[in-house]
């Protein structure tokens, strides 16, 4: 039987690929007033901090080019950042088998204590991969409405033109 989890996980995943599919480069990197990123961080971020919560945490080989750890990590501002950033084709690509290569890895696995356990900024302790995961399902959907609140001020000022 298959885990639940990864069904969430995907479903998840689902909602945020149907969110961002058809955003152009340029409005994914428009930053609202009031707000320190855009769409193309908040889906690189999701990204990378899945990865880190699998691979990363378990001294694994992570499947991300080096410089998504600059510009993704918690804390990093597009504001602050000289460099290019991924189309949101590639971003699009990365998120899409995601899910997939993890539960290849780890579908047998998620009872397992991670090498490197972690503590979140609120306080709640992750040690096993389940927990890792199961955290990164509140993670992602605090992004996907950040997202979302994005895309609505994005809206509001083309139409106050």
């Amino acid at each position: 039987m298959r885990p639940y989890l990864f069904e969430h996980l995907e479903f998840v995943r689902a909602q945020t690929l149907n969110l961002v599919r058809d955003i152009p480069d340029d409005m994914a990197e428009w930053i609202p007033s009031g707000m320190n990123n855009h769409v193309k961080w908040n889906a690189g971020h999701i990204y990378l901090t899945l990865e880190r919560f699998t691979f990363g945490v378990n001294g694994e080989t992570m499947h991300l080019p080096e410089h998504y750890t600059e510009l993704f990590q918690t804390g990093s501002k597009p504001r602050e950042i000289n460099a290019s950033w991924p189309s949101m084709s590639e971003l699009i690509e990365r998120l899409e088998g995601q899910v997939q290569w993890i539960e290849q890895r780890y579908t047998t696995h998620l009872q397992d204590t991670v090498l490197s356990p972690y503590t979140t900024s609120k306080g709640l302790k992750l040690s096993k991969i389940e927990e890792f995961l199961s955290f990164c399902l509140y993670h992602e959907g605090m992004h996907f409405d950040k997202i979302k609140s994005i895309l609505r001020q994005n809206t509001q000022q083309f139409y106050n033109l």
